[in-house]
């Protein structure tokens, strides 16, 4: 026996009540409940310890295990890295775009908006409608930019960049024409 009780345990140097221990890590909220590196090499060292003397395991697997490990642990904060980057980049278009299409405020425009369906035996079927408004303001919504215009019978519809047809300038009345 190497002197230890299984009625405690040592964590980070301190010895706890087994039980006591247990009971606080219950209470403590859970930052993450993956893996992280010092529970697996405190895991790697109580196999270390736990081995049978008499037919020891192969020094060359727990190499592997820590090499795998290593390598899973940067490919993660690879991921979170691009996903950090691919945050930035998406909010930088959506401000670009926003910039852009805010210049259409007041503008004719024309859109298609395609409705995809289902019939009653499975098969799928597309329609569409076209409109004629006037772009009333630029929002994002759900994470998309879109542009809000008012069609011709006053409703107003969300509509994506890609729907659109035509854009044209709202043509001027009330001026008085100044030709010499």
């Amino acid at each position: 026996m190497d002197g230890t009780n299984l009625n405690t345990i040592t964590v980070e140097g301190v010895t706890y009540d087994r039980a006591k221990y247990e009971a606080s890590q219950a209470k403590a909220p859970r930052k993450n409940d993956s893996l992280g590196k010092d529970a697996f090499l405190q895991l790697l060292v109580t196999q270390l310890r736990h081995q049978d003397p008499l037919s020891p395991d192969d020094n060359t697997q727990y190499i592997a295990q820590l090499a795998q490990f290593s390598s899973l642990e940067q490919m993660t904060q690879m991921v979170k890295g691009f996903e950090d980057v691919s945050k930035l980049v998406s909010n930088i278009d959506s401000s670009v775009l926003v910039g852009s299409l805010s210049s259409m405020i007041g503008k004719s425009i024309q859109w298609t908006h395609v409705i995809k369906t289902v019939d009653e035996e499975g098969n799928p079927q597309t329609s569409s409608q076209s409109y004629i408004g006037e772009v009333k303001g630029i929002k994002v919504s759900n994470g998309k930019t879109v542009i809000v215009a008012q069609d011709s019978k006053g409703l107003a519809h969300d509509v994506e960049v890609s729907e659109l047809d035509g854009i044209a300038n709202k043509p001027e009345t009330g001026r008085a024409s100044s030709q010499p």
